[in-house]
């Protein structure tokens, strides 16, 4: 399969079109639970009325990166990648990709398809931290299953993740401070098994240190 390229050419659509594709994207997040709600709402997120809306400074922030973006090849992807990095849980909620759609004229499947299709787009909040775990052939034969087991313990993720595959689990502790993810392959192949550490890789990893580097990100949020 030919990887897909998203260099949209940005065109005005109307508001029912963008509705109807809404309604067939019944997984994604429907609303942002702390930033980039609609700029027209006068709910904030925490469910307070009355208080005033900080949204329209995220939307004055897609504005801009829309308006710089615009033309370039792969405007689309461009755009999504600097919203998510905006966001301090690092993920963009369906709201966005509405808004996103609405001010760009490009229809919401068509923006939806975008974000699926990427690996590095999240669909739901991430934790401070993120821990992912090769689960190549490589890493897969030297323990990296034990290692995603043994992480999943630790932190407390008991849980079966539904509807996720072993080589696709995105899992956050409920407190926020984690998530845990597998990837296919980071190319370290010669130190397996590897583990990413809030973008730090860290190749031949054991139990024994994975916990350590795990207690040292917990530690740290105490100073």
């Amino acid at each position: 399969m030919g990887e897909k390229t998203h260099n949209v050419q940005f065109s005005r659509a109307s508001e029912g079109t963008h509705s109807q594709s809404l309604a067939r994207i019944p997984s994604w997040p429907l609303n942002c639970p702390s930033r980039y709600v609609d700029a027209n709402s006068k709910t904030q997120a925490d469910g307070r009325r009355g208080a005033p809306n900080g949204r329209a400074n995220d939307h004055d922030f897609i504005d801009r990166v829309i308006a710089r973006r615009s033309g370039r090849p792969g405007a689309l992807l461009g755009i999504l990648e600097e919203i998510q990095d905006h966001h301090p849980q690092k993920y963009i909620c369906r709201d966005t990709l509405r808004y996103v759609a609405l001010k760009t004229g490009t229809p919401l499947s068509q923006i939806f398809s975008v974000v699926t299709f990427y690996a590095l787009f999240n669909q739901a909040p991430q934790g401070e931290h993120t821990i992912s775990i090769c689960r190549g052939t490589a890493c897969h034969t030297r323990g990296s299953g034990g290692l995603l087991e043994s992480l999943r313990l630790d932190l407390g993720l008991h849980e079966d993740a539904e509807g996720q595959q072993a080589d696709k689990l995105t899992l956050t502790t409920p407190d926020g401070k984690f998530t845990i993810r597998t990837v296919a392959c980071f190319g370290q192949c010669a130190m397996a098994p590897v583990v990413e550490l809030d973008h730090r890789i860290c190749g031949h990893m054991n139990e024994r240190v994975l916990n350590r580097e795990v207690e040292a990100l917990n530690n740290a949020e105490k100073f």
